[in-house]
């Protein structure tokens, strides 16, 4: 079996990163430890972390040390080479991988990137590190000033060169072509490679390959004035300003970088307002030149503005520092989180994940780890799209949560709220989210509202409800958003970020109403620990159940873990394991354990039994040595709100654990309720399986 792969490329700036974080990203959705090794890294200072191995081992939160992750230096590696020590290069390569290898399950190599070597000479190592660690590889190759001839004459050549050295290629990937032409490089490749060869195509995506302000400062040697939370923002474009401010203005694009001397206040302070205009494209920076700065006065006004981008300033006059601009080549790095995203989404959508997950990784792993839990809500929320309303649109987690979503393309948004106040939020917190991508309904002014309160009436006005009652219940958020899923204008709903419990389910309940089979609407966390996802129910829905809604929470349980493919073995807990304690509150979850047993024979069930019994496979087997569930149950029931909602907010900030949830059991669509000190991983982490969950789940 595979328990490794390489990935080459025979040219400098092929876009590998986006291979590399493609793949890392897939393995760790199949396997629970990946490791990540560079043989040969470009030169850094000494203080610096080569940019490659920041990038993955942050992104993934690996736990490798940065100098475990590497052989040598570009530098180091070349005097070997000149001085005859081949040999001592694969050793001491071969050396630090196997160190790695002892430590994880599978290992992704990511080849050299000789920007000063030969063509010839970059190939040459890749095939020989591959050859000499005996994995097989991946070859990535850039159509950027080739024709299509050259560009698939040059695959084939790399894929002999691979071939004659007896290095095995699982898989060629065409990078920066034309989406146009993939069709047709595909077809190209494939006519002289072995029908077992993958061939995917990833076109050039220009938001990939502009640069952002703080790769621009390093290459100007700028100092940052201004603005530093926004030093990530991509240029796509730059301007240098020269000509009066009423004819500069029309040359403005979006997230274009302005040049300018550092004295011309009426361009800069224009450029400013520009960017906080409805009728200016938004720029991504401006670069004062010349090492000047503008007056006091100015400054201070500057200072003021609360919409602010950054304001670079550099040493070099306006003609040197356009042309560095210029030269600039963007790469990956740790702290651009929007590219790495935006990465990930292209690799999935252009490679064929599914075929090269079944190439990779030829083993399975037994449970599920909270990366592959992960990776998997991800997959299975893509794979039919949905749409959700999110009520608060004047919460900022909210909008920042949207914006990640939009990014990574899951699924359609509406947003409720004021347009102008959403778009104020979208400046002030600096985010890249085209509001032509979400739905933004304001409930005073909806069309939809006479519609809502009509049907409200209907269905309510048996429960004291008027037309009056109903119009003004529309004017709430959670009851228009609830609405617009009853209808069918959406697919689900997420709130709570600014809402108490009651206040976001509460409507659900009124005409969402529950499934015929259930009589309780219950939730679940999926507490994602260190080496496993653990469903804990109900922690925070209902105070204390009785014997039969504790069963049935049970089951609704296991049938969520089921759906979210983990494997149920319930544990019903209280203070006691066995038949050993006595008591009202125990006698409640042996009485629950039974009707489980009775309704759902099929299903894997202990109870009563402790959390310690239940979760420690030491501890389970000396107090219940034949129970199939003691020592490794996966789903937890507690036998109360007070415990559950105590316990899994223990486990969650003792452990670092990550919450996903509450999801909602048992209504006929899904609504979904946040925790009012959610963060923004919460709220997108509750969209997405939410999104899974109207996928009729």
């Amino acid at each position: 079996m595979n328990k490794a792969i390489y990935i080459a490329t025979s040219e400098p700036n092929s876009g590998k990163s986006i291979v590399a974080l493609g793949l890392m990203r897939m393995l760790l959705g199949k396997t629970p430890k990946v490791g990540y090794f560079r043989p040969i890294i470009d030169d850094e200072s000494k203080e610096k972390i080569d940019n490659h191995i920041n990038t993955i081992l942050t992104h993934f939160e690996l736990d490798i040390k940065p100098e475990e992750a590497f052989a040598f230096t570009r530098s180091e590696f070349i005097n070997k080479r000149n001085t005859g020590k081949e040999g001592e290069i694969f050793d001491t390569i071969i050396e630090k991988y196997k160190a790695l290898e002892d430590k994880n399950d599978f290992m992704l190599v990511e080849g050299t990137d000789f920007s000063g070597e030969g063509v010839a000479i970059e190939l040459d190592a890749n095939i020989l590190i591959a050859k000499n660690l005996g994995i097989p590889a991946i070859i990535v190759s850039s159509g950027i000033g080739k024709t299509l001839d050259e560009f698939i004459g040059g695959l084939h050549l790399a894929y002999d060169s691979f071939k004659e050295k007896e290095v095995k290629v699982l898989a060629v990937i065409a990078n920066k072509v034309q989406e146009k032409n993939i069709p047709i490089i595909i077809e190209g490749v494939e006519q002289n490679l072995p029908k077992d060869v993958i061939v995917n195509a990833i076109p050039l995506i220009p938001a990939l390959k502009n640069p952002t302000v703080k790769e621009i400062a390093k290459a100007i040697d700028a100092k940052i004035i201004f603005g530093e939370d926004f030093i990530n923002n991509q240029t796509s474009s730059f301007k240098v300003g020269a000509m009066q401010l009423r004819n500069y203005l029309t040359q403005l694009e979006q997230d274009c970088l302005i040049i300018t001397p550092g004295d011309r206040a009426d361009i800069i302070l224009g450029a400013l307002q520009a960017n906080i205009s409805s009728n200016y494209p938004s720029i991504s920076g401006i670069v004062l030149t010349g090492g000047l700065l503008p007056e006091d006065s100015i400054v201070k006004l500057i200072d003021g503005l609360q919409q602010i981008v950054p304001i670079l300033s550099s040493k070099y006059g306006t003609f040197d520092a356009a042309n560095k601009i210029g030269a600039v080549r963007s790469h990956m790095y740790a702290e651009n989180k929007d590219k790495i995203i935006m990465s990930l989404n292209t690799f999935d959508k252009y490679c064929n994940i599914d075929e090269l997950s079944d190439k990779l990784v030829t083993f399975t792993q037994r449970g599920i780890t909270p990366r592959m839990f992960q990776y998997n809500l991800l997959k299975r929320a893509k794979k039919s799209r949905k749409h959700i309303v999110l009520p608060e649109g004047n919460d900022d987690r909210i909008i920042e949560a949207a914006a990640r979503l939009v990014l990574m393309d899951i699924v359609d948004l509406t947003i409720l709220g004021n347009k102008d106040q959403i778009t104020e939020t979208i400046h002030r917190l600096g985010l890249k989210l085209d509001i032509n991508k979400v739905n933004i309904i304001n409930p005073l002014e909806s069309e939809f509202s006479q519609d809502f309160a009509n049907t409200l009436f209907e269905l309510r006005k048996n429960k004291g409800v008027t037309i009056d009652i109903a119009e003004d219940l529309m004017n709430d958020v959670s009851y228009f958003g609830t609405m617009m899923v009853y209808k069918g204008l959406a697919d689900g709903m997420v709130s709570g970020a600014a809402h108490t419990t009651q206040h976001t389910i509460k409507p659900a309940l009124q005409f969402v109403k529950m499934k015929p089979s259930v009589s309780v609407v219950s939730s679940v966390f999926f507490m994602c620990l260190d080496d496993r996802v653990s469903v804990f129910g109900d922690c925070a829905i209902n105070p204390n159940p009785n014997a039969e809604q504790l069963a049935e929470i049970a089951i609704s349980s296991a049938e969520s873990s089921m759906a979210f493919g983990i494997e149920p073995r319930i544990a019903m807990l209280s203070y006691s394991s066995g038949s050993s304690g006595k008591g009202e509150e125990v006698d409640k979850v042996r009485k629950a354990t039974e009707i489980v047993k009775q309704k759902r024979p099929d299903l894997k069930i202990e109870g009563p039994i402790q959390y310690d019994a239940a979760v420690d496979i030491g501890v389970g087997k000396s107090k219940m040595p034949n129970s199939e569930v003691a020592g490794q149950a996966t789903v937890l029931i507690f036998p109360d709100l007070n415990t559950g909602n105590n316990t899994y907010k223990a486990v969650q900030r003792e452990t670092g654990a990550l919450a996903i949830g509450p999801m909602l059991q048992g209504l006929n669509k899904p609504v979904n309720d946040l925790s009012r000190g959610c963060t923004v991983d919460d709220i997108f982490n509750t969209v997405i399986i939410t999104a899974i969950q109207a996928q009729g789940i």
